[in-house]
């Protein structure tokens, strides 16, 4: 037997469930024994990453005793795209700011 935790994040709290499962059980496996599943129905494992310790890992991964196996959220808004928009309207800025000096 070993010892693994399954957290799932909300935006106003972390959810944590220890458990103790057997030696050989899979990342899925950990999260159906959780019962995250069947308390949050907007959980789909087809389109939600999970991880081991900040790791994305599938969900057929054989767990090791003290893992820690995180459901993560679908992204609000996608980094990449925040810092074009931030990038674009710094330039922007600096093009109209015009010379105080005049």
């Amino acid at each position: 037997m070993i010892n693994v935790e399954v957290i799932y994040a909300l935006r106003d709290q972390q959810k944590v469930v220890g458990l103790t499962i057997e030696e050989g059980s899979t990342v899925k496996a950990a999260i159906e024994r959780s019962g995250f599943l069947a308390e949050h129905p907007e959980i789909d494992l087809a389109k939600h990453k999970v991880g081991i310790w900040n790791k994305l890992a599938k969900l057929d991964v054989v767990l090791r005793d003290k893992d820690r196996v995180e459901i993560y959220r679908p992204l609000i808004a996608d980094p990449k795209e925040v810092r074009k928009q931030r990038a674009a309207e710094g330039k922007a800025m600096k093009k109209g700011g015009g010379d105080l000096a005049e």
